[in-house]
Protein backbone atom coordinates (compact mmCIF):
# COMPACT_ATOMS: atom_id res chain seq x y z
CA UNK A 1 0.00 0.00 0.00
CA UNK A 2 1.61 3.30 -0.78
CA UNK A 3 1.47 6.07 1.57
CA UNK A 4 0.78 9.67 -0.04
CA UNK A 5 2.06 12.89 0.31
CA UNK A 6 -0.61 16.19 0.33
CA UNK A 7 1.41 19.37 -0.06
CA UNK A 8 -0.50 22.35 1.87
CA UNK A 9 -0.79 25.08 -0.05
CA UNK A 10 -2.12 28.60 0.90
CA UNK A 11 -3.82 29.52 -2.10
CA UNK A 12 -4.06 33.17 -3.78
CA UNK A 13 -6.31 35.58 -5.71
CA UNK A 14 -3.50 35.85 -8.31
CA UNK A 15 -4.14 32.77 -11.08
CA UNK A 16 -0.62 33.02 -12.05
CA UNK A 17 0.45 31.80 -8.11
CA UNK A 18 -2.10 28.55 -7.88
CA UNK A 19 -0.70 27.89 -11.83
CA UNK A 20 3.39 28.27 -10.56
CA UNK A 21 2.13 25.97 -7.49
CA UNK A 22 0.36 23.39 -9.89
CA UNK A 23 4.16 23.29 -11.50
CA UNK A 24 5.50 22.78 -8.58
CA UNK A 25 2.86 19.76 -7.80
CA UNK A 26 3.79 18.21 -11.09
CA UNK A 27 7.47 18.13 -10.21
CA UNK A 28 7.41 16.80 -6.68
CA UNK A 29 4.77 14.17 -8.23
CA UNK A 30 6.98 12.80 -10.79
CA UNK A 31 9.90 13.11 -7.99
CA UNK A 32 7.98 11.06 -5.04
CA UNK A 33 5.93 8.78 -7.97
CA UNK A 34 7.77 6.11 -6.55
CA UNK A 35 7.23 5.46 -3.23
CA UNK A 36 3.96 8.36 -3.06
CA UNK A 37 0.53 9.42 -4.17
CA UNK A 38 1.08 13.01 -3.89
CA UNK A 39 -2.21 15.55 -4.13
CA UNK A 40 -2.19 18.98 -3.01
CA UNK A 41 -4.35 21.47 -1.50
CA UNK A 42 -5.38 25.11 -0.40
CA UNK A 43 -6.16 26.28 2.72
CA UNK A 44 -7.74 29.29 1.61
CA UNK A 45 -9.06 31.45 -1.85
CA UNK A 46 -8.65 27.87 -4.14
CA UNK A 47 -9.74 24.51 -5.17
CA UNK A 48 -8.96 21.81 -4.06
CA UNK A 49 -9.10 22.27 -0.21
CA UNK A 50 -7.31 20.10 1.87
CA UNK A 51 -10.76 17.92 2.97
CA UNK A 52 -11.18 16.96 -0.92
CA UNK A 53 -7.21 16.21 -1.41
CA UNK A 54 -7.44 13.96 1.20
CA UNK A 55 -10.87 12.37 0.67
CA UNK A 56 -9.01 11.44 -3.46
CA UNK A 57 -6.10 9.62 -1.56
CA UNK A 58 -8.36 7.83 0.99
CA UNK A 59 -10.45 6.22 -1.80
CA UNK A 60 -7.34 5.49 -3.61
CA UNK A 61 -6.44 3.45 -0.42
CA UNK A 62 -3.92 5.84 0.96
CA UNK A 63 -4.19 5.15 4.54
CA UNK A 64 -0.76 7.19 5.58
CA UNK A 65 -0.33 10.56 4.31
CA UNK A 66 2.77 12.82 4.85
CA UNK A 67 1.58 16.60 4.74
CA UNK A 68 4.08 19.09 3.80
CA UNK A 69 3.40 22.68 4.55
CA UNK A 70 4.62 24.75 1.18
CA UNK A 71 5.43 27.46 3.49
CA UNK A 72 8.92 29.20 4.20
CA UNK A 73 8.34 29.92 7.65
CA UNK A 74 6.55 28.68 10.24
CA UNK A 75 3.97 31.84 11.50
CA UNK A 76 0.53 31.12 12.52
CA UNK A 77 -0.17 29.04 9.14
CA UNK A 78 2.15 26.75 9.88
CA UNK A 79 1.49 26.63 13.54
CA UNK A 80 -2.30 26.45 13.87
CA UNK A 81 -3.93 26.78 10.54
CA UNK A 82 -2.50 24.28 9.00
CA UNK A 83 -2.72 21.64 12.13
CA UNK A 84 -5.99 22.34 12.68
CA UNK A 85 -7.33 21.63 9.26
CA UNK A 86 -5.33 18.05 9.48
CA UNK A 87 -6.58 17.00 13.03
CA UNK A 88 -9.93 17.58 12.03
CA UNK A 89 -9.31 15.42 8.41
CA UNK A 90 -8.02 13.14 10.72
CA UNK A 91 -10.59 12.90 12.85
CA UNK A 92 -12.69 11.53 9.76
CA UNK A 93 -11.29 8.12 9.21
CA UNK A 94 -10.10 5.89 12.46
CA UNK A 95 -7.76 4.20 10.18
CA UNK A 96 -6.11 6.96 9.02
CA UNK A 97 -2.66 8.69 10.08
CA UNK A 98 -1.93 12.12 8.75
CA UNK A 99 1.80 13.26 10.13
CA UNK A 100 2.72 17.03 9.36
CA UNK A 101 6.15 17.65 8.28
CA UNK A 102 7.95 20.70 9.15
CA UNK A 103 7.74 24.47 7.46
CA UNK A 104 11.08 24.90 4.91
CA UNK A 105 12.36 27.14 7.45
CA UNK A 106 16.20 27.62 8.20
CA UNK A 107 17.60 25.05 5.47
CA UNK A 108 21.27 25.11 4.30
CA UNK A 109 19.47 24.86 0.85
CA UNK A 110 17.17 27.39 1.17
CA UNK A 111 20.41 29.90 1.79
CA UNK A 112 22.24 28.50 -1.39
CA UNK A 113 19.25 28.67 -3.14
CA UNK A 114 19.11 32.52 -2.37
CA UNK A 115 22.71 33.00 -3.12
CA UNK A 116 22.02 31.32 -6.40
CA UNK A 117 19.60 34.07 -6.82
CA UNK A 118 21.85 37.16 -5.87
CA UNK A 119 24.68 35.48 -8.22
CA UNK A 120 22.29 34.74 -11.10
CA UNK A 121 20.85 38.51 -10.71
CA UNK A 122 24.94 39.76 -10.06
CA UNK A 123 26.14 38.28 -13.68
CA UNK A 124 23.61 40.39 -15.25
CA UNK A 125 24.84 43.43 -14.04
CA UNK A 126 28.39 45.69 -14.62
CA UNK A 127 30.87 44.72 -11.65
CA UNK A 128 30.82 46.49 -8.75
CA UNK A 129 32.88 45.26 -4.94
CA UNK A 130 29.81 43.84 -2.67
CA UNK A 131 31.01 46.16 0.18
CA UNK A 132 29.67 48.80 -1.97
CA UNK A 133 25.91 46.87 -2.13
CA UNK A 134 23.11 46.07 0.20
CA UNK A 135 21.08 43.48 0.58
CA UNK A 136 17.64 43.06 1.55
CA UNK A 137 15.90 40.43 1.96
CA UNK A 138 12.28 40.30 1.75
CA UNK A 139 9.89 38.04 4.07
CA UNK A 140 6.30 37.54 3.77
CA UNK A 141 5.95 38.95 7.09
CA UNK A 142 3.79 37.52 10.23
CA UNK A 143 2.75 38.28 14.01
CA UNK A 144 4.91 35.67 14.94
CA UNK A 145 8.00 36.89 16.03
CA UNK A 146 10.07 33.65 16.31
CA UNK A 147 9.16 33.28 12.20
CA UNK A 148 9.99 36.72 11.35
CA UNK A 149 13.04 36.10 13.66
CA UNK A 150 14.35 32.90 11.25
CA UNK A 151 14.17 35.29 7.98
CA UNK A 152 16.80 37.78 10.01
CA UNK A 153 18.90 34.80 10.73
CA UNK A 154 19.09 34.06 7.04
CA UNK A 155 19.85 37.13 6.14
CA UNK A 156 22.83 37.39 8.41
CA UNK A 157 23.90 34.31 7.06
CA UNK A 158 23.76 35.88 3.60
CA UNK A 159 25.13 38.91 4.83
CA UNK A 160 28.23 37.64 6.61
CA UNK A 161 29.34 34.66 3.84
CA UNK A 162 29.00 36.61 0.70
CA UNK A 163 30.38 39.55 2.58
CA UNK A 164 27.82 42.77 1.44
CA UNK A 165 28.56 45.92 2.81
CA UNK A 166 25.42 46.18 4.89
CA UNK A 167 22.37 43.57 5.14
CA UNK A 168 18.85 43.97 6.12
CA UNK A 169 14.93 42.80 6.17
CA UNK A 170 11.42 44.10 5.22
CA UNK A 171 8.15 42.40 4.72
CA UNK A 172 5.68 42.51 2.13
CA UNK A 173 2.88 42.89 4.99
CA UNK A 174 1.83 41.94 8.81
CA UNK A 175 5.33 42.65 10.43
CA UNK A 176 7.55 46.03 9.92
CA UNK A 177 9.07 47.63 8.21
CA UNK A 178 7.05 46.91 5.52
CA UNK A 179 8.67 47.13 1.96
CA UNK A 180 8.64 50.52 0.83
CA UNK A 181 9.93 51.90 4.39
CA UNK A 182 13.02 49.13 4.05
CA UNK A 183 13.98 51.04 0.87
CA UNK A 184 13.78 54.32 2.43
CA UNK A 185 15.96 52.96 5.18
CA UNK A 186 18.45 51.81 2.71
CA UNK A 187 18.52 55.10 0.65
CA UNK A 188 19.95 57.07 3.88
CA UNK A 189 23.22 54.85 3.75
CA UNK A 190 24.00 55.53 -0.04
CA UNK A 191 25.12 52.33 -1.33
CA UNK A 192 25.50 52.16 -5.33
CA UNK A 193 23.69 49.12 -5.55
CA UNK A 194 20.94 47.23 -3.05
CA UNK A 195 19.40 43.39 -4.20
CA UNK A 196 16.39 42.64 -3.21
CA UNK A 197 15.58 38.90 -2.52
CA UNK A 198 12.13 38.22 -1.86
CA UNK A 199 11.85 35.02 0.21
CA UNK A 200 8.62 34.03 -1.70
CA UNK A 201 8.39 30.33 -3.62
CA UNK A 202 5.76 32.22 -6.30
CA UNK A 203 4.72 34.99 -8.03
CA UNK A 204 1.77 36.45 -6.82
CA UNK A 205 -0.15 39.71 -5.03
CA UNK A 206 2.47 39.99 -2.54
CA UNK A 207 5.73 39.25 -4.96
CA UNK A 208 3.94 42.03 -7.27
CA UNK A 209 3.75 44.79 -4.80
CA UNK A 210 7.30 44.35 -4.15
CA UNK A 211 8.75 44.35 -7.22
CA UNK A 212 6.52 47.63 -8.22
CA UNK A 213 7.99 48.98 -5.13
CA UNK A 214 11.44 48.28 -6.03
CA UNK A 215 10.60 49.55 -9.46
CA UNK A 216 8.90 52.89 -8.17
CA UNK A 217 11.51 53.32 -5.75
CA UNK A 218 14.46 53.00 -8.04
CA UNK A 219 12.99 55.34 -10.55
CA UNK A 220 13.46 58.24 -8.26
CA UNK A 221 17.34 57.13 -7.27
CA UNK A 222 20.09 57.96 -7.64
CA UNK A 223 21.65 54.61 -6.52
CA UNK A 224 20.72 50.88 -8.45
CA UNK A 225 17.71 48.92 -6.95
CA UNK A 226 17.50 45.58 -8.27
CA UNK A 227 15.16 42.56 -7.26
CA UNK A 228 16.11 38.90 -7.68
CA UNK A 229 13.79 35.58 -9.05
CA UNK A 230 11.21 34.09 -6.66
CA UNK A 231 12.34 30.45 -5.44
CA UNK A 232 10.25 28.27 -8.12
CA UNK A 233 10.93 24.99 -8.60
CA UNK A 234 14.38 24.92 -8.16
CA UNK A 235 16.52 21.62 -7.57
CA UNK A 236 17.92 23.31 -4.82
CA UNK A 237 14.68 24.21 -3.03
CA UNK A 238 13.03 20.09 -4.24
CA UNK A 239 15.99 19.23 -2.05
CA UNK A 240 14.91 20.69 1.06
CA UNK A 241 11.13 18.72 0.18
CA UNK A 242 13.17 15.32 0.58
CA UNK A 243 14.50 16.59 3.79
CA UNK A 244 11.55 17.23 5.19
CA UNK A 245 9.86 14.17 3.88
CA UNK A 246 12.64 12.18 4.98
CA UNK A 247 12.02 13.87 8.68
CA UNK A 248 8.48 12.45 8.55
CA UNK A 249 8.97 9.52 7.84
CA UNK A 250 11.54 9.16 10.79
CA UNK A 251 9.42 11.00 13.20
CA UNK A 252 12.12 13.84 13.63
CA UNK A 253 9.86 16.64 11.87
CA UNK A 254 9.81 19.00 15.03
CA UNK A 255 8.67 22.68 15.44
CA UNK A 256 11.35 25.10 17.09
CA UNK A 257 9.09 25.49 19.79
CA UNK A 258 12.23 27.60 22.78
CA UNK A 259 10.60 31.01 21.36
CA UNK A 260 7.52 30.09 20.32
CA UNK A 261 4.77 32.40 21.45
CA UNK A 262 2.14 29.83 22.11
CA UNK A 263 4.48 27.91 24.48
CA UNK A 264 6.94 30.29 26.03
CA UNK A 265 5.89 34.02 27.69
CA UNK A 266 7.77 36.32 24.72
CA UNK A 267 7.98 39.65 25.74
CA UNK A 268 5.21 42.12 24.41
CA UNK A 269 3.67 38.25 23.05
CA UNK A 270 2.75 37.56 26.99
CA UNK A 271 -1.33 37.07 26.00
CA UNK A 272 -0.70 34.64 23.31
CA UNK A 273 0.63 32.54 25.83
CA UNK A 274 -1.58 28.79 25.36
CA UNK A 275 -4.08 30.20 22.99
CA UNK A 276 -6.13 27.59 21.51
CA UNK A 277 -5.51 25.71 18.36
CA UNK A 278 -7.69 27.46 15.93
CA UNK A 279 -7.84 27.95 12.17
CA UNK A 280 -9.02 31.16 10.79
CA UNK A 281 -9.38 30.83 7.17
CA UNK A 282 -12.95 29.28 7.25
CA UNK A 283 -14.88 31.89 5.64
CA UNK A 284 -12.61 31.88 3.02
CA UNK A 285 -12.03 28.61 1.98
CA UNK A 286 -12.26 27.62 -1.56
CA UNK A 287 -14.08 30.59 -2.88
CA UNK A 288 -12.46 31.16 -5.92
CA UNK A 289 -11.20 28.95 -8.97
CA UNK A 290 -13.49 25.93 -9.66
CA UNK A 291 -11.95 22.72 -9.12
CA UNK A 292 -11.55 19.95 -11.75
CA UNK A 293 -11.57 16.68 -10.20
CA UNK A 294 -14.25 17.33 -6.86
CA UNK A 295 -15.53 14.26 -5.50
CA UNK A 296 -18.75 12.95 -6.55
CA UNK A 297 -19.78 16.32 -8.24
CA UNK A 298 -21.35 16.68 -11.83
CA UNK A 299 -18.97 18.95 -13.79
CA UNK A 300 -22.09 19.53 -16.19
CA UNK A 301 -24.76 20.33 -14.24
CA UNK A 302 -26.10 24.23 -14.58
CA UNK A 303 -24.91 25.23 -10.84
CA UNK A 304 -21.36 24.12 -11.91
CA UNK A 305 -21.22 26.01 -15.03
CA UNK A 306 -23.11 28.94 -12.98
CA UNK A 307 -20.29 28.86 -10.70
CA UNK A 308 -17.31 28.49 -13.12
CA UNK A 309 -19.25 32.38 -14.91
CA UNK A 310 -18.92 33.54 -11.00
CA UNK A 311 -15.26 32.11 -11.24
CA UNK A 312 -16.52 30.77 -7.61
Amino acid sequence: MKKGILLCGHGSRKKAAVTSFQKLVKVLTERYEENYMVDYGFLEFNHPTYEAAVERLYEKGVREIIALPVILFAGAHAKNDIPYELNTLQSYHNDLTIKMGKHIGVSSFLLDLAKKRIEETEAKLPKIDRKDTCLLVVGRGTTDPDANSDVHKLTSMLWEGMQFGFATVAYSGTAFPDIKTGLEIIEKLDHKRTIVVPFFFFTGVLLDRIYSAVDEHNQKSENEFIYTAPFNTDELLLKAFDERVQEAEQGIANMNCQLCKYRKQVIGFEEDLGKEQIGHHLNVKGILFEEDEKIDENKKSIGNKFKKMLGI
